[in-house]
């Protein structure tokens, strides 16, 4: 713990020496998916910066003893959707699982008494989101085939065999297709029923899905496959299909306007518990879960809305929620354990990610494994501030406000904190003030932080969520610039520098926001979209048509993703913009950054471009994520005028 004169250096903000040493951002990093539990052990897959971005499977038993299932040279992950999830499975001691370098399905026994054995062939086919079929020896998976050369991947439900068998050049077997995309193949217990998700262009998966069942037969093909929930020319949207002990199937929809969890009558799906709050989330990765059966009498789930995010009980029978009290405030992945508990992901104000069991009875928590974080005083420590504000049309937006904090520094008493305006990626995802090093690298050292869930985000209804359709690059922008002249009319943060930052369709909105609006000073674009007609044109399946309702059918609107896209603005833009790129994107590939630079170089604006080898959409290896991080405070110190503490590798910055 340090400890604290009480008299804290006076330094402008931005210069401040923090705890939070870039390196911390990626040492011990951990992210945690894909729980799950066979016998008494526990079961994920867990992210390492330090190994490259590698994707580890892991093991917990009871005795406390934690081994990795994968070997070193293989990484768990599928690129089924390119964003991927679901790439492990474990039944009776046996892993299975997807490998990131040849998307090959393998079989390895969870001691690690052999060595990993392949389960398909080499051809150009992933496969995520596995259900295993021990009476039949088989896997039924998500697959992904991207054979039919010139022309879009097509996705269908498969069956493995996990003796091997199809490893040599077999056909796959297809069980169930016709539809654009497939999801959440779900066995029953007593291996009779299958439950899984579909849905068509231009649908995603949170617009509009289908809930489909069917028998399966003695010999593994479905017997009278049916829809049972869902239209894909309505609205509603069904995720996260599961069974009970006994047999009692239960999904998440959205059918009241938010998503509560309901089960299936043998007709008609009906609510569980019927609360104006979130209990799923968009489906960006295959096999994400936020609640978990746990008998025929409750099952355990997270939900939110604007006044934040909890955990409680849902008595199956009468349909009340019990609040359970924990240290967290974000929560995913869950997996219900033997006896009475609940096992997650979850993170809190001051408590990193971790898994967790959580005793739903007493509210104990047994920390399982957490993501290595420093030994920080948590003086140190910005608290969130859940904020909703006024933004265009009379509407209201919503984020959370950090401010600088640091008890070893004090800004001048004539001065205001500059303030970085983060911009989560999606658009229909969400921020959480579940503690985050990547925020608090910015409070220590003197800046403000605002994150913000803008219209469209997920966790406030489906209304809000869908104020965004038509308004992608409008309502996102609004909302931002909403939130900086909200911070700057408090008092709170300086309006001369104003900066944002964002990622992908984060990045998009950063570079919308500096083009087509005069509010913020300087920004920070990750992977973002600069030409929305090129995005429609160049991506990969599962988003291919999402611009469809984000902006309009491509391309009957051409002309409205013209006006949409900053790359045929650029005479509107004039402040400094710093890009980072990885090279490998198939989702924003490089073009997007490349054109958006040459343009502002040309124009004779300050503009820093750094391009990552070997990394695709989202940075995940180590020396890149710090390298990034660095360079935009560089850029924001030599932008608004303060020198950074510490030795920083300095960033080109042409036409300063």
């Amino acid at each position: 713990m340090s400890e604290h004169s009480g008299n804290p250096t006076v330094a402008p903000y931005g210069s401040w020496e923090s705890p939070v040493a870039t390196e911390m951002l990626t040492q011990g990093a951990l992210r945690f998916d894909e729980l799950d539990v066979d016998g008494d052990d526990l079961y994920w897959v867990e992210s390492r910066p330090d190994e490259q971005g590698r994707y580890a499977a892991m093991r917990y038993t009871t005795a406390g003893e934690l081994s990795e299932v994968t070997t070193s040279d293989l990484s768990a992950r599928t690129l089924v959707h390119e964003y991927g999830g679901g790439s492990l499975a474990v039944s009776n001691g046996v892993a299975y699982f997807s490998n990131f370098s040849d998307q090959r399905l393998y079989r390895r026994s969870v001691d690690g008494s052999d060595a990993p054995t392949l389960l398909t062939p080499e051809i150009d086919i992933r496969f995520a989101d596995a259900t295993i079929d021990d009476e039949r020896g088989r896997l039924i998976c998500v697959a992904e085939d991207h054979r039919r050369e010139g022309l879009e991947a097509e996705n269908y439900l498969a069956s493995i065999p996990i003796d091997g068998s199809a490893a040599n050049g077999e056909e796959i077997t297809r069980l169930h297709e016709g539809f654009d995309f497939c999801s959440s193949p779900r066995l029953s217990p007593d291996g009779r029923r299958l439950a899984w998700i579909c849905w068509n262009h231009p649908n995603m998966p949170w617009d509009a899905t289908e809930l489909w069942l069917a028998e399966v037969a003695a010999n593994g093909s479905l017997l009278s496959p049916r829809r049972i929930a869902g239209d894909a020319r309505g609205s509603v949207s069904i995720t996260e299909p599961q069974w009970g002990p006994d047999g009692t199937l239960f999904c998440v929809s959205d059918a009241s306007g938010w998503w509560n969890i309901q089960r299936f009558d043998g007709s008609d799906l009906i609510p569980v518990v019927s609360l104006d709050a979130e209990f799923g989330q968009p489906q960006w990765e295959f096999s994400m879960s936020s609640y978990a059966v746990m008998d025929e009498c409750c099952l355990v789930a997270q939900y939110g809305n604007a006044d934040g995010r909890k955990l409680a009980v849902v008595d199956l029978e009468v349909g009340e929620l019990r609040p359970i009290e924990t240290p967290f405030n974000s929560f995913g992945y869950f997996t219900a354990a033997c006896g009475p508990r609940v096992i997650c992901a979850a993170a809190g104000p001051d408590v990193g990610a971790a898994i967790v069991a959580i005793d739903v009875d007493t509210g104990e928590v047994e920390t399982i494994r957490a993501s290595a974080s420093p030994e920080l005083d948590p003086a140190y420590f910005s608290q969130a501030e859940a904020i909703t504000y006024p933004t265009a049309g009379g509407l209201i937006s919503h984020a959370y406000y950090y401010p600088p904090t640091n008890p070893d520094f004090a800004g001048p008493e004539d001065e205001l904190p500059p303030l970085v305006t983060f911009i989560h990626g999606g658009p229909t995802s969400a921020t959480n003030p579940g503690f985050a090093l990547a925020i608090q690298y910015w409070t220590t050292r003197g800046f403000a932080v605002v994150d913000v869930n803008y219209r469209g985000s997920t966790g406030y209804g489906t209304e809000y969520r869908r104020q965004l359709n038509g308004n992608w690059g409008i309502a996102d922008r609004e909302d931002c610039e909403a939130a900086a002249r909200y911070l700057v009319d408090r008092g709170d943060v300086d309006p001369a520098r104003l900066a944002i930052r964002g990622g992908s369709a984060g990045g998009y909105t950063t570079l919308c926001a500096l083009t087509f609006g005069d509010v913020f000073t300087a920004g920070a674009s990750y992977f973002g979209v600069s030409d929305a007609a090129a995005l429609a044109e160049d991506t990969h399946k599962f988003e291919s048509r999402y611009l469809d309702s984000l902006i309009g059918p491509y391309p009957e609107r051409a002309e409205l993703y013209e006006q949409r896209s900053p790359i045929h603005s650029v005479d509107r833009l004039s402040c400094p913009v710093i890009f980072l790129q990885g090279l490998e994107d198939k989702i924003v590939p490089p073009n997007q950054a490349e054109r958006m630079v040459d343009a502002l170089r040309k124009k004779g604006l300050p503009v820093a471009y750094i391009a990552f080898e070997g990394e695709q959409h989202g940075f995940r290896q180590a020396a890149n994520i710090q390298r990034a991080t660095e360079a935009e405070l560089d850029f924001y110190g030599r932008i608004f005028g303060f020198s950074p503490a510490g030795e920083i590798e300095p960033v080109e910055i042409e036409n300063l």
